[in-house]
């Protein structure tokens, strides 16, 4: 294991205010460019990290079901759309469909998804260390850096790059 990532998410923890400020800065002329660095980086994080390990974002947040990631799943564990929102869904305050349940009811004792072939988008996405999303939504990211040990392991790296 790479030195970095041991004890990850008490380090994260430690660093919540740094990494906040760092974060913020990264909107600013400082952080321009920086989003060409992050699939490097990306592919970097993951030759650390097993996600079957860990499952952190499958055990403690939920993704948005949109409506396409509705059907997809609904069609994919054999079940009306209608009785797939009330068996695993319930809407956030935002107005989103979410999981009504951590873990997510998807998820199995070994840390595999149960619908991986149909999952939604947010979770095919996850941890967006490889988009401009991972910049571009700074309390989202500083949020994740306390839940996926790539997010940590790239919000790291970059401190290193960007001084």
């Amino acid at each position: 294991m790479n030195d970095l990532l041991i004890n990850w998410k008490e380090k994260a923890i430690e660093q919540q205010k740094a990494n906040k400020q760092f974060l913020q800065k990264l909107q600013t002329k400082k952080g321009r460019g920086v989003e060409k660095k992050l699939p490097d980086l990306h592919d970097e994080a993951f030759t650390h990290i097993d996600c079957l390990q860990c499952a952190g974002c499958c055990k403690t947040i939920s993704p948005r079901f949109k409506a396409p990631d509705i059907k997809r799943a609904a069609k994919y564990v054999g079940m009306k759309e209608t009785a797939f929102i009330d068996t695993y869904l319930r809407m956030d305050e935002d107005g989103d469909y979410v999981v009504t349940s951590a873990p997510c009811p998807f998820l199995d004792a070994e840390n595999y998804c149960s619908i991986y072939d149909a999952r939604p988008g947010d979770c095919q996405n996850y941890p967006y260390t490889d988009s401009y999303d991972f910049v571009k939504r700074p309390n989202i990211t500083f949020l994740n850096s306390t839940i996926c040990p790539a997010v940590f392991y790239v919000l790291e790296k970059l401190k290193e790059i960007v001084k």
